[in-house]
């Protein structure tokens, strides 16, 4: 890797690092940068679990680059294989992605940790979707947001701008926990990724895609596609070794080992 996006490998997790002084924006050269590490994550049998964070206390990200885009750099550009940041479009990302929020979280940043399954943030910690004042659509976030929290509270930050911190963030359950500083954060988000990395990768992978393609669908529908397989990754884990190792476990009084086949 280099050092705009480094990388630390401890067991099945894979921590991902972004380091773009002095805001961690984003550029096209960084998203696709991000994009093929992420892409090796999903890719990699080995790894079961990724942490996303930023360098400094500071910034989480700024999200787009305005700098680049004023020297080239088309909004509309190629930012690789999984889209903005690496991970908002990337197909098939069936493993458990922790946002390790550290600081503002502005545009494209908010995006990022929204790309991910649990957010962890430090009590310093904000968010906000200025695109507004711009004249231009945050437009990963508009699909996302009323999904996560309720629909008049994305519609507020969406139409204003303005800024939410972390306390509020936690309260309309954006934030799944709130830490007093970045050790803390650190300590906290390392102790979720080693319980999911001991955690049966299959059925991470189904409730991943079970619930991502399960929007489109109503309840029967969905029920009807998890009960007759139609979704491959329901599929494979009940044609799984995983799947009886669950009871088997429990019948031997012993904690399960998962091979993830």
């Amino acid at each position: 890797m280099n050092d705009v996006v480094r990388t630390r490998r401890e067991g099945a997790i894979l921590e991902v690092t972004l380091d773009r002084p002095k805001a961690n924006a984003i550029d096209l050269a960084t998203s696709r940068l991000m994009g093929e590490t992420f892409k090796a994550f999903r890719d990699d049998p080995d790894l079961r679990v990724a942490i996303v964070r930023t360098a400094g206390d500071k910034f989480f990200s700024a999200g787009w680059d305005l700098k680049a885009a004023a020297n080239g750099d088309a909004v509309d550009g190629d930012y690789g294989v999984g889209g903005f940041g690496g991970i908002q479009e990337l197909r098939g990302m069936n493993k458990p992605v922790i946002a390790c929020v550290n600081g503002m979280a502005v545009g494209g940043g908010f995006e990022l940790a929204l790309s991910c399954d649990l957010i962890f943030a430090s009590a310093q910690s904000s968010f906000a979707l200025p695109e507004i004042r711009a004249g231009t659509l945050a437009d990963a976030a508009t699909v996302k947001l009323p999904k996560r929290i309720p629909y008049h509270v994305a519609m507020d930050l969406l139409f204003t701008g303005r800024w939410m911190d972390a306390e509020e963030a936690h309260r309309w359950g954006l934030v799944n926990e709130i830490l007093p500083d970045n050790d803390a954060l650190t300590d906290r988000v390392w102790k979720i990724a080693r319980l999911l990395e001991s955690g049966p990768p299959l059925v991470f992978a189904a409730i991943k895609e079970v619930a991502r393609e399960a929007e489109a669908m109503n309840f029967q529908e969905a029920m009807n596609w998890i009960t007759k397989r139609k979704f491959p990754t329901v599929d494979e884990l009940y044609d799984s070794d995983d799947n009886l190792e669950g009871f088997r476990a429990f019948a031997e009084k012993r904690e399960p080992v998962w091979k993830g086949r």
